[in-house]
């Protein structure tokens, strides 16, 4: 039921005109990049999984659909065909490319092989778990970018879209690169590093603030990071500092210092020195206060001693990109046992024309970096000799090397209803993320102007879809 209402009434039609034995092919992928970089890391997979292996209708699901109505008040649907969707059993074959990869615009990150019914009431819900986590994770990955190594943690629960939003960000941000969460229930779904100091509230309970620093220190002396800008920063470091001191007389040892508003550049300096100066070299300096990779990048330009930094609102709510604009495409279809016929949606815009076939992405390597991507399709092949065109400038053209190495990105998940897919653990996820992007050359995670990966159409390809085109035009 996490579907749109027209996919319901699409499948009414096709079962009504008798072509629920039909079989389809159809493709999830997105056509621009987000936050105009280059790259997206893919994410959202395993609740895919997760859904696919309980996709049913239950009783209570038909009785509901049963009370829709039409313009006319009559019944949407008719009784029968309640009865095909109860007794209606997963069937089809899933490919996808894993989480944690780097996908560009074009490529299918799933491709449905099945009834054609089924096929298109899994539209709303896939792109509903590959679009926002995929934005999350990409937001993720470029703000640990930023971040050159030091450690970043999502602190964004209070500002996420909702409870969902908030445990699938967290999710999505720790395989985009972050170390932990502040959210507490991602910690114990998803067994993600939960962190957190405390905030200004419990320095304003305390008529002093070196009170209040004192009493926290004792309270929570194995995790003593203390907000200093309550009132005066400055102030703030020095009175740190000094319940520093008391915790090493107690055998425990100042964890840090956050920093959550003014000049962040000018304030971190100062307090690495004011703390470097007392002894306490090993003390972190934390930042929060609405960081993205932008500022993070400027700061970190001008020389902030910051080493921990704390990512909320921009990082869970994506900032100024509110979606993916991932979808789903038919590119084939077909009688039961017969050929695929292979259809494509035309536009005046040749990016939103869809590529027909049973595709498939090849990535190419050399000497262990990624250097070209081609789609094809997997009943025509792809030759030895393989010549790829760009698919929005047919002058581009060359023959890949044979010398380099390669691997297919989409994998079998499901083969006929049935999961094949081991899902790997969260923490082997954001691994593969990190090697990941390790292979790419630098300037294609480039936050401004990235530089262009290729990634082209397989020639035969490419002719089929022209030629295709070419039909649709002269003969609709």
């Amino acid at each position: 039921m996490l579907t749109d209402l027209y996919q319901l009434t699409m499948s009414y039609a096709y079962w009504k005109a008798g072509l629920d034995k039909k079989e389809a092919v159809f493709h999830l992928f997105f056509r621009r990049s987000p936050f105009n970089g280059a790259i997206a890391v893919t994410a959202g997979l395993e609740n895919i999984v997760d859904y696919l292996q309980n996709f049913r209708f239950e009783s209570s699901d038909l009785d509901y659909l049963s009370t829709l109505r039409g313009s006319d008040n009559a019944p949407l649907f008719e009784e029968e065909f309640f009865k095909y969707l109860q007794q209606m059993k997963f069937t089809c074959t899933v490919d996808a490319i894993p989480e944690g990869n780097i996908a560009f615009p074009h490529e299918p990150l799933v491709r449905v092989q099945g009834p054609l019914i089924q096929c298109q009431l899994l539209e709303s819900p896939l792109l509903n778990l590959i679009n926002f986590p995929t934005l999350i994770a990409t937001k993720a990955a470029r703000i640990c970018m930023a971040a050159q190594g030091d450690s970043v943690f999502e602190f964004g629960l209070r500002r996420a879209q909702g409870i969902d939003g908030a445990l699938t960000a967290s999710r999505s941000a720790y395989i985009g690169g972050c170390e932990g969460t502040s959210n507490v229930l991602a910690g114990k779904l998803f067994g993600i590093p939960v962190k957190g100091t405390h905030s200004h509230s419990w320095i304003m309970s305390f008529e002093d603030e070196l009170e209040a620093f004192r009493v926290y220190a004792e309270c929570q002396s194995n995790n003593s990071i203390f907000l200093v800008d309550t009132y005066d920063t400055i102030e703030g470091v020095k009175k740190a500092i000094e319940i520093g001191h008391w915790l090493r007389k107690e055998k425990k040892e100042l964890v840090g210092i956050r920093l959550d508003s003014g000049d962040l550049a000018y304030l971190s300096i100062c307090a690495r020195k004011m703390l470097d100066a007392a002894g306490f070299t090993e003390a972190k300096i934390m930042a929060s206060n609405e960081l993205d990779e932008t500022i993070i990048t400027e700061l970190k330009r001008q020389g902030a001693c910051i080493d921990v930094w704390a990512v909320g609102t921009n990082l869970v709510t994506a900032g100024t990109h509110s979606a993916l604009d991932g979808v789903y495409k038919l590119s084939a279809v077909r009688d039961p046992g017969g050929e695929w016929k292979y259809k494509l949606k035309l536009s005046e815009q040749m990016a939103k024309v869809s590529t027909p076939g049973v595709l498939q992405v090849r990535r190419y390597i050399d000497d262990e970096e990624y250097v070209a991507d081609v789609i094809y399709d997997t009943q025509l092949g792809i030759p030895d000799h393989c010549s790829i065109i760009d698919p929005f400038d047919p002058t581009k053209k060359k023959v890949v090397n044979q010398k380099w190495k390669y691997r297919d990105l989409l994998v079998p998940i499901f083969s006929k209803g049935k999961c094949v897919y081991n899902v790997p653990p969260l923490k082997e996820v954001q691994q593969t993320t990190k090697n990941e992007l390790n292979r790419f050359q630098p300037g294609v995670k480039r936050f401004i102007h990235p530089h262009a990966y290729v990634v082209s159409m397989e020639k035969q390809l490419y002719q089929m879809k022209t030629d295709l085109i070419n039909h649709l035009r002269t003969t609709l």
